[in-house]
């Protein structure tokens, strides 16, 4: 079972442009004997200003806010009996806010880049933040394990920060919407870049029925993750849902 909803609202006026994107999706899954697990959580949410500096040029400043609803959970045990709490909202929570300049060819297509911009992120679990998950400063502890210094609840990074969407019907009924972010953070390892590639294609069957295939690759450096082998390091995550259910358009 999944949900979706993507809300966009623009102004533009003289040589201003303002646009909001807003996506926002919950899953749950069910395989064999296994309680629900969580498969999708996210809520993302992009907002650009931008004045025409020229033609398809924009001089432009953009702000993104990503997380999720609620809490995710490891099981490294086959039954569920056992779980590990990994993430919950506002942890990690992601904020980042920097000037650039925004290239836009065709209103389906936009290059944005910013060469320094500031993002921050939020670990607002202490138990998290006590490990030092998703990159924050971990705890302290004496040679006794006894807690000194508590774990550092988020991290500052600086950075440049690239973007491209794309959102158009590519044929007949068939909606494309893609938009990969790259963030190189300055301040550490600029050479590892973060990843997130979120792709939707959507399948209008009649005005009530449709189908969609979503696809998301992230690569965060700061997140380590433990494969089967017992081996923890960062990893290259994808995800891949189709789903069919009922859909409704409004535009205004």
């Amino acid at each position: 079972m999944n949900g979706f909803f993507n809300f966009y609202a623009g102004y533009e006026k003289g040589k201003s442009k303002w646009e909001n994107m807003l996506g926002l999706a919950y899953g749950q899954t069910k395989t064999g004997e296994q309680k629900y697990r969580k498969s999708e959580d996210k809520i993302d949410f992009l907002s650009t200003y931008g004045y025409k500096a020229g033609d398809k040029w924009y001089y432009s400043v953009n702000a993104n806010f990503k997380s999720q609803f609620v809490a995710g959970y490891d099981y490294p045990f086959e039954v569920d009996s056992g779980r590990v709490k990994i993430s919950d909202f506002m942890a990690p929570a992601f904020i980042s806010i920097g000037p650039g300049m925004e290239y836009r060819p065709k209103e389906f297509f936009s290059l944005y880049l910013s060469p320094v911009t500031a993002r921050w992120i939020i670990v607002n679990d202490q138990d998290l933040a006590n490990t030092g998950a998703f990159g924050v400063t971990p705890a302290e502890y004496d040679d006794n394990g006894n807690l000194v210094k508590l774990g550092e609840m988020s991290r500052f990074e600086l950075g440049a920060y690239f973007r491209m969407i794309f959102v158009k019907d590519i044929v007949k009924n068939v909606n494309l919407n893609t938009k990969l972010e790259l963030f190189s953070n300055y301040r550490e390892d600029p050479q590892n870049v973060d990843v997130n590639w979120d792709t939707k294609i959507g399948l209008k069957v009649n005005d009530w029925i449709s189908a969609s295939l979503g696809f998301q690759l992230i690569y965060d450096d700061n997140t380590p993750i433990t494969d089967k082998d017992g081996k923890t390091g960062p990893r290259t995550q994808f995800m891949e849902i189709f789903s069919v259910g009922l859909s409704y358009k409004f535009t205004n």
